[in-house]
């Protein structure tokens, strides 16, 4: 995932270097996230750098070595800008991984096996908007990390309505398919034909 803009955001408020860089990106988007990974961080201000999105200077320290402090362009700041300006299409389109799994066990034919991929699903679901309600609720949450939970409790409760939908559909697709193997009676026969 690309994190190139929210590094010219963090630089928008001033010069930083690495392991600022990396605590305040942790500290705005919260624990849900991940941490970020510093070689990245460091690819990232590098592509910047490069791009001349951000100017870079050597300062020295007393005790350690030289330090590396990014400071955003007028060219970064205009690509934020435009960033910040444009929707944001999603990513990878609506391909996903559990709908996959969904479709291979209605293949399976066994109803048993597609009730328990959903009900394990649900499960993991269930479990990961408790876990959210409770990111959600800590005082250590910030206002813009709890909107980043906000949005990720919406997704999971989406995802929840696509299995009661998906539940609902496969049992009205299962019953359909049980109807026509069913054989006709004699009765049903002559009211049909």
């Amino acid at each position: 995932m690309p994190i190139q803009h929210a590094v010219l955001a963090l630089l928008a408020n001033g010069p930083s270097y690495g392991y600022s860089l990396k605590g305040a990106f942790e500290a705005a988007v919260g624990p849900q996230w991940g941490p970020l990974n510093i070689g990245h961080l460091y690819q990232v201000l590098n592509r910047l750098s490069r791009d001349e999105l951000v100017a870079s200077e050597q300062v020295a320290q007393s005790v350690k070595p030289d330090r590396v402090v990014y400071e955003i362009t007028d060219a970064g700041r205009a690509e934020l800008a435009d960033w910040l300006a444009a929707p944001t299409p999603r990513t990878s389109g609506f391909r996903d991984d559990f709908f996959l799994k969904v479709m291979a066990a209605a293949r399976t034919g066994d109803a048993d096996t597609l009730t328990s991929v959903i009900t394990t699903q649900r499960g993991y679901l269930l479990r990961e908007l408790r876990n959210l309600e409770t990111l959600r609720r800590s005082p250590d949450t910030d206002a813009v990390a709890a909107l980043l939970v906000s949005a990720a409790a919406h997704h999971v409760n989406a995802d929840l309505t696509f299995l009661d939908d998906a539940e609902h559909h496969l049992e009205n697709t299962a019953l359909t398919a049980r109807e026509a193997r069913a054989p006709v009676s004699r009765g049903q026969r002559s009211r049909t034909g």
